[in-house]
């Protein structure tokens, strides 16, 4: 192999294949990056085995070839190079890398110790839609989702795929939250639905990779009563939150609570080493009074993923979960549940 690149092109490309290298020991390839030629094209190509990212830079192809070397080392020498271009030829077991003021030799590995990356086998069948909806819809949820090691089943956002819907759903048992998207918003050709488990950290990567699973039923989850229904301003809400979460405890709890007959709602947190604060942000609200413990931290997650200047906090007591969506869009419903009142 013998390539020229700019420097700021493979730059970008190790940037983009970065989370995927791993510092597994007992596999010293996965420290590699795998750099092959192929149709007038430069691929770089990490995996830790649970992901695998590949990125297509372009380049001067004077001689095919492929080789893999260290990610750490590679990076870390194009990170302070001060020369625009980079060549790069393959030498029995190294890697020349020589500028016209820089020459290294890296050492390699053999690339048949290269796990081998999986290619997609239907290409018949797909769903497309513009980058920018679906990375908003993943952004609308992803914070929900959590690693767990007892219900591996919710470590990743859910695909539920049903022809004129398409849902993206994430949860922690303790929140969750749902985006749906609509036929308007993509074009599809699959005959029938399906729902999919995207594990967390490829969503995080490469959100168009998906593995089957089973969802765990999350419907009954989400509120069809509410016992108080809340309108608020959402930035009030919002500053409110963040504001007395700076005495909250361990738990990151803050108490919502009705006053003055349930015309204003008082946020408040306190604790014995540092004292107390509450806020009173007006509200407009119908059903019965109400008291509940939240984690600042995920109440705050939920608001934050609105643009509605206001938005509706739907209660059912102490115990069970609370609901905030927006009056005027209803593709979107954040769901977590209350910290135990003690």
């Amino acid at each position: 192999m013998k390539i020229t690149i700019l420097k700021e092109n493979l730059k970008e490309g190790l940037n983009s294949v970065v989370r995927a290298v791993s510092e597994n020991n007992n596999l010293p390839i996965l420290k590699n990056i795998l750099i092959k030629t192929f149709d007038n094209k430069i691929k770089l190509t990490a995996t830790n085995l649970e992901l695998a990212i590949t990125k297509n830079i372009s380049g001067k192809i004077v001689e095919e070839g492929s080789i893999t070397v260290p990610f750490s080392v590679l990076n870390g020498i194009i990170a302070n190079l001060d020369s625009e271009k980079v060549n790069l030829e393959s030498k029995g077991d190294n890697l020349i890398l020589k500028t016209d003021n820089y020459q290294a030799a890296i050492q390699s590995l053999n690339e048949e110790e290269f796990p081998i990356i999986p290619e997609i086998g239907n290409s018949e069948h797909h769903l497309k839609m513009d980058s920018e909806s679906f990375n908003d819809a993943v952004l609308k949820v992803v914070n929900c989702a959590q690693i767990s090691e007892i219900r591996p089943e919710i470590s990743g956002v859910l695909f539920d795929f049903q022809i004129s819907s398409l849902k993206l759903v994430a949860t922690d048992s303790f929140r969750l939250a749902e985006k749906t998207l609509f036929d308007k918003d993509y074009k599809a050709n699959f005959p029938r639905g399906f729902k999919a488990i995207i594990p967390l950290k490829t969503i995080q990567e490469v959100p168009r990779i998906l593995k089957n699973g089973n969802y765990p039923d999350y419907e009954p989850i989400i509120p069809k009563n509410l016992a108080t229904e809340c309108v608020v301003n959402r930035e009030s809400l919002l500053n409110a939150v963040k504001l007395v979460s700076n005495f909250s405890g361990k738990i990151n709890d803050v108490k919502i609570k009705s006053k003055e007959g349930k015309k204003v709602m008082e946020v408040s947190s306190s604790t014995q080493q540092l004292g107390e604060n509450r806020y009173l942000v007006p509200m407009k609200a119908k059903g019965e009074d109400f008291e509940v413990v939240f984690n600042w931290r995920f109440l705050l997650d939920g608001l934050k993923s609105f643009d509605a200047e206001e938005i509706l906090l739907g209660l059912n007591g102490d115990q069970r979960a609370a609901v905030i969506k927006s009056q005027k869009d209803f593709s979107y419903v954040y769901i977590a549940m209350p910290l135990k009142n003690n």
